[in-house]
């Protein structure tokens, strides 16, 4: 194995964990001839689906998967989460993650890390021997860390993401050959820093994954135009995936995991227009741009995906309700989700869940006060335009969701069970020997 084994060999325990944003267990499992590589790794070891969290965004989920915590702990909700005490809001970047991740927890016992293409990183931490920053990052020159990363990095020519507008096209066939370069490259720098770094923890995503499913989901579920290009794709990943456990030693133990499921998407439902048409928000002007335009009058807001604060006096700057009314209007409004129609007839939220039930920790006082998980088919939006209808279509076709998310562990002493994601770094920890207390997640180790 080259640099990587001349450099250790001394029988400390290592993990390499390969992250597959958005794959459901179910594409991977009801297709096992088509994706030998994941079958093996089931069969030598233990997979099963997991949870994800609330809200199952991309976000929030990889925040809570690399800490162990929920997002009242690590402070991140979604892609865009609202100041305290303002209408004023913002994209969480690795900074606002308020919890230490999983490869701080190993270093600070004097092991190595290597860390690539995790989503919401940005900056790239200094006290790792080396990171790129993934998703959110504005560029390779700005995520990478040390410095000769980004120029071996340039010679594969590898991005921090696939261009999304390419997938807005009717024609998909420049999207789709633009997953496939990125995804390379990818694999690539992957393969070279596992073969050559000394490392204790090798950490990477493939995001690629949840690209392709946005805009070609359907496909695959419904037998569409691009169904072949879809498997074709994955049988790609597959293949990955195999070369990856090939290329780490014998005594490392591999674990593969998705951040949240996915399905097929039918309708997007812009949860704004629908608080303004039903009389729980209103705005001051006739032309919204943004939260802060919310009028006084305004009893309920919604971001996505799903999340909805109650416009509270006393918490936002112009609250309309007053706080021995908080219990009443949530319920209110909890009953007006759980009765919401799709223009199918379909009801469009599988449960409703309250702050308190989902989050706790020092960083709860930006949590939503309800966080509806809908049912499959029903992408949850906001928008402050107030120009949409409240049920729309677009040119993505998949869909994030909360169960079906995906776990591989290299190790048949494994014990999956009823996991989800905040499982994952308390586990990786254990298989490491590093020292933690049960307390300090709300997860739980599977070996």
């Amino acid at each position: 194995m080259g640099l990587f084994d001349r450099l250790r060999g001394d029988g400390n325990p290592r993990v390499a964990f390969i992250g597959v944003d958005g794959v459901p267990y179910s594409l991977l499992s009801e297709n096992e001839d088509l994706f030998p590589n994941f079958a093996s790794l089931a069969a030598d070891g233990t997979a099963s689906e997991i949870s994800s969290i609330v809200p199952p965004e991309s976000s929030a989920c990889w925040p809570s998967l690399t800490t162990g915590v929920n997002p009242g702990e690590t402070g991140v909700y979604g892609f865009q989460d609202r100041e305290v005490g303002t209408y004023d809001t913002y994209v969480p970047m690795g900074r606002e993650v308020q919890a230490d991740r999983v490869w701080d927890h190993v270093q600070n016992e004097g092991l190595k890390a290597t860390v690539m293409n995790v989503p919401v990183t940005f900056p790239p931490q200094r006290n790792v021997q080396r990171m790129v920053s993934g998703f959110l990052s504005p560029d390779l020159e700005k995520a990478a860390h040390p410095d000769d990363v980004r120029d071996y990095l340039e010679t594969l020519d590898y991005r921090i993401d696939v261009n999304p507008k390419l997938g807005h096209e009717e024609n998909k066939e420049a999207f789709i050959e633009d997953a496939h370069e990125t995804i390379d490259a990818r694999f690539e720098a992957f393969e070279h820093y596992i073969e050559e770094d000394d490392w204790d923890l090798f950490f990477g995503v493939f995001m690629t994954t949840d690209r392709v499913n946005h805009f070609l989901f359907k496909d695959y579920e419904r037998d569409g135009q691009y169904h072949d290009e879809f498997i074709e794709f994955y049988q790609k990943v597959d293949n990955y995936i195999g070369r990856l456990r090939e290329a780490v030693p014998d005594d490392v133990t591999l674990i593969v995991a998705s951040d949240h499921g996915f399905t097929s998407l039918d309708y997007e439902v812009h949860f704004n227009e629908w608080l303004q048409e039903e009389g729980w928000l209103s705005f001051g002007t006739d032309e919204p741009e943004e939260l802060s335009d919310i009028a006084d009058e305004t009893k309920a807001y919604s971001f996505i995906p799903g999340r909805f604060y109650i416009n509270l006096e006393g918490r936002e700057p112009r609250g309309s309700v007053p706080e021995e009314e908080y219990d009443e209007v949530r319920d209110e409004l909890k009953a007006d989700l759980e009765a919401l129609e799709g223009p199918d007839g379909k009801k469009v939220v599988d449960r409703v869940v309250e702050k308190e039930q989902a989050f706790r920790g020092d960083h709860d006082d930006i949590a939503p006060d309800l966080v509806a998980i809908p049912n499959n088919g029903f992408d949850l939006k906001s928008g402050f335009k107030a120009d949409s209808e409240v049920f729309t279509t677009g040119p993505r076709n998949g869909m994030h969701s909360f169960d079906d998310t995906s776990l591989y562990i290299d190790d048949p002493d494994a014990s999956i069970g009823d996991a989800d994601l905040f499982d994952i770094t308390p586990t990786i920890l254990d298989l490491l020997d590093v020292e933690y207390s049960r307390g300090d997640f709300d997860g739980a180790s599977l070996v």
